[in-house]
């Protein structure tokens, strides 16, 4: 019996252990878990603005493209409908 009880006590002991393992752990993810959430906040910042200044210097090109693009996504929407239709 005292060998059961020595295994039982050695066995808590490690599943202490594993325990306070396992919630270092899981402090460490939720600090790297911070810094990640922080990191694609400020990039999706950044690119938000770097994309307003862009339109804003090319806003006349943009247009021009823009314009160039109606008459290419008419035909591909007209091309679907009648695909669409014929079923």
């Amino acid at each position: 019996m005292t060998e059961k009880k020595k295994n039982s006590s050695e066995e808590e002991k490690k599943e202490e252990e594993i325990a306070r393992e396992i919630e270092e752990l899981e402090k460490e993810d939720t600090s790297t878990e911070v810094f990640k959430t922080a990191f694609k906040i400020a990039l999706g910042i950044v690119f938000v603005l770097l994309g307003s200044v862009f339109w804003f210097i090319w806003s006349k090109d943009f247009f021009v493209v823009m314009r160039g693009c109606i008459g290419p996504f008419l035909i591909f929407a007209g091309v679907i409908a009648v695909a669409i239709a014929k079923e």
